[in-house]
């Protein structure tokens, strides 16, 4: 009996979530990617996908059996690079994930650097801001940004990020300029997700309940409110660098400002990081650093 066959073809329209898409992935048709999946549940005697006329998803037994067989695919492409790489330049393909806006203003720049480099490498990536399980979703690595939590993955910093807390002048001029966390109610706040602001106050962390006229789940929607002076916001700094240092935005708070949080490069405990990947996350970790 051989065992992988199938795996590959399952694999693909697992990721893919459709025979078409799986077939031009791999080079062949249609109808043998089906036979093969066909088979392989037959041998399995357990239906993998529901199949309707516009969606193909995993059964609960599909997804128990993905994960698996996504493990000992990296593995043997693990083990084929790891032969490949010892002949010349590294190939082959990296699937990573970023939050939307570092990702496309600061990850995606790099990567395409990476990739001029290493011309016969290809990467899929994924910009959002939901927390993808990386070993379900079949990710090499993941940026993340801020204080981890605890998990089975493994972290390695790439560099650092501040938060400031800010205003156009004009508000500053109207409205004074703030001095103590206690103040802030009295302050409009333009608020992101959270309506709490994170500060630090004798060395210990300190969370502010704030509010305003303006909640808006974009950094930039809010980052543009302040420079129009209709209120005080809370930004990582690569919202705002450049206009802290035109002085379009003046800090305050100072004292209070929270310590640098870690811009972090995640990866599955399980996976050992093969050359390519390595090669990326320590060109990202080189070429972000440059920056502080």
């Amino acid at each position: 009996m051989f065992l992988w066959e199938g795996v590959s073809e399952f694999v693909a329209v697992a990721e893919s979530e459709s025979f078409t898409m799986a077939s031009k992935q791999l080079g062949i048709s249609t109808a043998q990617v089906s036979r093969q999946v066909s088979a392989l549940e037959n041998r399995l005697n357990t239906k993998l996908f529901y199949r309707t006329t516009r969606k193909v998803s995993l059964t609960e037994e599909g997804g128990i059996y993905y994960r698996h067989c996504r493990q000992l695919q990296d593995g043997l492409e693990e083990a084929e690079r790891a032969i490949s790489d010892r002949r010349g330049a590294p190939q082959g393909s990296v699937k990573l994930t970023a939050p939307v806006t570092y990702g496309e203003q600061y990850v995606m720049p790099l990567v395409a650097d990476f990739m001029l480099q290493y011309p016969e490498i290809e990467v899929m990536m994924d910009l959002t801001n939901r927390q993808i399980d990386l070993v379900e979703g079949g990710f090499d690595l993941a940026i993340r940004l801020g204080k981890l939590s605890s998990s089975s993955m493994m972290a390695k910093k790439l560099t650092a990020r501040t938060q400031y807390t800010c205003a156009a002048p004009a508000y500053l001029e109207k409205y004074g300029i703030p001095h103590s966390l206690s103040e802030l109610r009295h302050h409009n706040c333009l608020v992101g997700n959270h309506d709490h602001w994170r500060f630090q106050e004798a060395d210990k962390e300190r969370s502010v309940r704030v509010s305003g006229n303006l909640r808006c789940n974009s950094g930039f929607a809010l980052r543009d409110a302040a420079l129009k002076g209709i209120g005080l916001v809370q930004l990582p700094d690569y919202y705002i660098a450049d206009d802290l240092a035109s002085g379009e935005l003046v800090p305050v708070l100072d004292n209070f400002q929270e310590a640098d949080e870690g811009i972090w490069a995640l990866y599955p405990h399980n996976r050992h990081l093969s050359p390519k990947v390595r090669l990326l996350v320590d060109f990202l970790a080189s070429s972000l650093s440059s920056r502080e």
